[in-house]
């Protein structure tokens, strides 16, 4: 992958698109992925001369983006809309206990014993709501996966499978629920033209403020690093 040198170093990667027509930059809010697409026949020299000369703007936005944190003993996490205060706790299970994530164990594995907390409950209400939501059309869900996605926070295939993003157990129960009606009424309309939207507005009236805070407040939840 080629570099910008410098203090640090930063990757680039490169985007051949034969729809481009020019060299553009696009670095991620997500991840701090810095993009170079570039017409399918130009030369890779040019189009790290051009980034050399849009250095100043990509350190400056990497320089503004938040840092992700590692989730410790002492963080405070959000876990379904809920700011959560991690604590030790006896026992063997992590476990919510008033405004505090209880992890037993070695406060080491605290991070990571947090992250799978929260997949395993990002499973239980995601299997929940969306074969609720199929049921409310007729349909049957093939399978439920849960990925680490930052492109996206859910999928759908044609065959009734669906994809989410596990960290939207962190988010307020209602936009996890709004994000399960959204992909189940792919399995009815799988585009999103105006029929898709009225299934949508069947399976989930009102969704248009829960839309509203993923695209404010989502990014947030990519910042916290599990340590697994």
């Amino acid at each position: 992958m080629p570099l910008l040198p410098g203090s640090p170093p930063v990757e680039i990667v490169l985007k051949r698109s034969a729809r481009a027509r020019r060299f553009s930059l696009r670095v991620s809010r997500l991840d701090g992925r810095v993009t170079l697409s570039l017409p399918a026949r130009a030369r890779e020299a040019e189009a790290m001369a051009f980034a050399r000369a849009q250095e100043g703007w990509i350190r400056e936005t990497l320089a503004d983006m938040p840092q992700r944190a590692g989730v410790v003993i002492g963080s405070v996490l959000p876990v379904e809309g809920r700011m959560l205060l991690l604590a030790p706790g006896a026992g063997r299970a992590v476990r919510v206990e008033d405004d505090s994530l209880l992890i037993p164990g070695d406060p080491a594995q605290a991070g990571a014993r947090a992250g799978a907390f929260l997949r395993a409950l990002a499973r239980e209400r995601l299997v929940a709501a969306s074969d609720r939501y199929a049921a409310m059309i007729g349909r049957r869900v093939a399978r439920v996966t849960l990925r680490d996605t930052r492109s996206r926070w859910g999928s759908c295939a044609q065959d009734g499978a669906l994809m989410y993003s596990w960290r939207l157990i962190m988010a307020p129960a209602s936009v996890l629920d709004y994000v399960a009606a959204h992909e189940v009424a792919h399995m009815q309309e799988m585009n999103h033209s105006p029929a898709y939207w009225a299934v949508v507005d069947r399976l989930y009236p009102g969704w248009q403020v829960q839309r509203k805070w993923l695209h404010a407040e989502g990014q947030a939840l990519h910042q916290y690093r599990f340590g697994d």
